[in-house]
């Protein structure tokens, strides 16, 4: 009796061994899984939903975000203006710069961070090329400075552009809060944008004011400004001689009547 009890008791499995047992399964098949799992996604050809989105997307994307001040024909609001010709290089410039959608209502629309993906903007931007056409993106060779003259676009910025933007592109102030941007960190697209279109209070230049060439050059020159190393010390903001000369007044002359009353003391 004893003996059986105990042939018993040693052919009982233990339960830790038993779950043990049942990890060990689970742990492979899950690994086989996840290992299948990924071969296939890798054979798998792109999907749909990763393709770029289409000028449909744009529509839903502007009807949720922009519909509400600009209408959902573009035909404008009491909150905003229609888009009719404004074309999609306008909707990507203030889209893309986070200047749209509006925070709140002011003098102009400040930048700020850009609230969609490039995909998106683009998108929206087609949507809006697709009902109300209007400028569009330039060729290549405009944009990439593709034998520009430099020199040339930089004396045509002082002519058109410095009395807002300041003969370093630094930026300043107009009338009623308005203000021109600083061009220190502009893209060239949004350069060439921003003269084709005219956004807040900047004239639009066209082909009759200035040409794609004359156009290629000032971007040409601003961007080269932007990579220029500053070799003359502090630039004091770039804003030209009457900071500089405030800077040497009150610090030059200052350090010389210090020094001058140091010395008077010290004879004394």
């Amino acid at each position: 009796m004893a003996r059986e009890k105990k042939r018993r008791s040693n052919g009982r499995r233990s339960p830790l061994a038993a779950a043990a047992l049942i990890g060990a399964g689970l742990l492979i098949t899950g690994g086989i899984y996840a290992g299948a799992s990924a071969a296939i996604a890798a054979t798998d050809t792109p999907t749909s939903a990763s393709t770029q989105l289409t000028v449909d997307d744009g529509e839903k994307l502007f009807q949720a975000n922009c519909a509400t001040c600009h209408g959902l024909d573009l035909q404008g609001t009491d909150s905003g203006p229609s888009l009719y010709g404004v074309g999609e290089l306008a909707v990507e410039f203030q889209v893309a710069t986070g200047r749209m959608p509006l925070q709140m209502q002011g003098p102009q629309a400040p930048q700020k961070p850009v609230q969609f993906t490039q995909d998106q903007i683009e998108a929206m931007a087609s949507y809006v090329q697709s009902v109300a056409p209007g400028p569009t993106y330039p060729e290549d060779w405009v944009l990439n400075g593709e034998d520009a003259d430099v020199a040339h676009g930089a004396e045509l910025f002082r002519i058109n552009c410095a009395m807002c933007h300041n003969v370093a592109a630094a930026g300043g102030a107009l009338t009623e809060g308005k203000y021109a941007p600083p061009l220190t960190s502009t893209s060239a697209l949004h350069i060439y944008a921003a003269m084709v279109t005219g956004p807040q209070n900047m004239p639009v230049f066209g082909d009759m004011n200035l040409s794609d060439e004359d156009k290629r050059d000032i971007i040409a020159a601003l961007i080269f400004q932007q990579q220029e190393v500053q070799v003359g010390g502090f630039t004091l903001g770039s804003l030209g001689p009457v900071s500089e000369g405030l800077f040497v007044w009150i610090f030059g002359i200052g350090a010389l009547v210090g020094a001058t009353v140091w010395i008077t003391a010290k004879s004394n």
